[in-house]
């Protein structure tokens, strides 16, 4: 089994909170943070954004992340969201046990 740790950004706290609940639902996501609002600064379409966004850490295995990635896409109300997976090398196995556990289909 191998964990990850997802990471999106989401335009306002309530698109997160309703992008969270469909994953933990469907079961794609066992955990996940919604951190504080951050600024981000990035290029999009040859304009300088400057916006505030609420990142999430989501944790998953590598078995629903073709599934976890296609709902967020579907989810998520940017053009091109940031979806960045992350493997998790260590980790306290009774709860990478317990990610995989409630990540099952």
């Amino acid at each position: 089994m191998s964990a990850l740790v997802v990471l999106t950004n989401l335009p306002d706290r309530a698109a997160a909170e309703r992008l969270a609940d469909s994953l933990i639902e469907k079961r794609l996501a066992a955990c996940i943070n919604i951190l504080a609002p951050c600024r981000s600064v990035y290029r999009w379409k040859g304009e300088v954004q400057h916006d505030e966004e609420h990142p999430m850490l989501i944790k998953t295995t590598e078995e629903r992340y073709a599934a976890l990635e296609a709902a967020i896409r579907a989810g998520h109300p940017y053009e091109l969201p940031e979806i960045v997976a992350v493997r998790i090398e260590r980790g306290l196995p009774a709860y990478l046990e317990w990610v995989a556990a409630e990540t099952k289909a």
